[in-house]
């Protein structure tokens, strides 16, 4: 049952797991969000409509039948500074200069550089791994505790490796083989069995990065 009382906590503790979903499974009513959260549908919507104030969430009303339309609600473009961005500012910078100074081959190479790093990390922590979904559901967790928001997610036969956040988003946009490379990456740890495809791309406008993990 929602609740129907609240403590002092609540409110923050609420506006947190509300901006959580809405990153991690993309918009939803405020009926939706209730029952996952197990709260009121009116305690939700006060958080919301607080978070729209600032300017952080945003609502589309969509056509119910002969009822009333039903809001769904979703996360601004400003809302992104509540979640990691590894320095991303210092990121960009750094990537501006070692293009100026060493030009796109330079720069190349150290993307390429990093990319090694996070093979030989990867493939380290995947070692004791004998399956699939296990390597799969390790790669996940590194990649959140790395700011990612990832997940696994059986889909059929498939695996799909879900990354909710970007926290090197606005590099990523300054320099693209970072992506590309991170592809490759992913396509080395995870083994010569599967294949791994990005179904969606959060710098082609998706709401998150989306890999397919197929055996082949």
């Amino acid at each position: 049952m929602p609740n129907e009382t609240s403590t002092p906590s609540e409110p923050s503790s609420t506006r947190s797991a509300i901006l959580d979903r809405l990153k991690r499974e993309g918009e939803q009513s405020a009926a939706d969000l209730a029952e996952q959260l197990s709260l009121t549908a009116m305690a939700v919507r006060l958080q919301l409509y607080d978070l729209a104030e600032e300017g952080l969430v945003e609502a589309r009303s969509v056509a119910a039948g002969r009822g009333r339309p039903t809001k769904r609600w979703q996360l601004t473009e400003a809302a992104a500074r509540l979640f990691p961005d590894a320095h991303q500012g210092l990121a960009v910078e750094l990537i501006n200069s070692v293009q100026s100074i060493f030009g796109a081959d330079g720069l190349q190479k150290v993307v390429d550089r990093h990319a090694d790093g996070q093979r030989k990390a990867y493939t380290s922590m995947l070692s004791s791994t004998k399956t699939t979904a296990e390597r799969v559901k390790k790669l996940a967790k590194a990649r959140t505790d790395e700011g990612y928001m990832a997940e696994a997610i059986r889909e059929g036969r498939d695996w799909l490796l879900i990354e909710n956040h970007c926290p090197v988003c606005s590099a990523a946009k300054a320099c693209t083989g970072l992506c590309a490379n991170e592809l490759k990456v992913f396509q080395d740890v995870l083994g010569p069995d599967v294949t791994v495809a990005r179904e969606e791309h959060i710098l082609q406008g998706a709401r998150r990065c989306t890999y397919r993990v197929t055996h082949i």
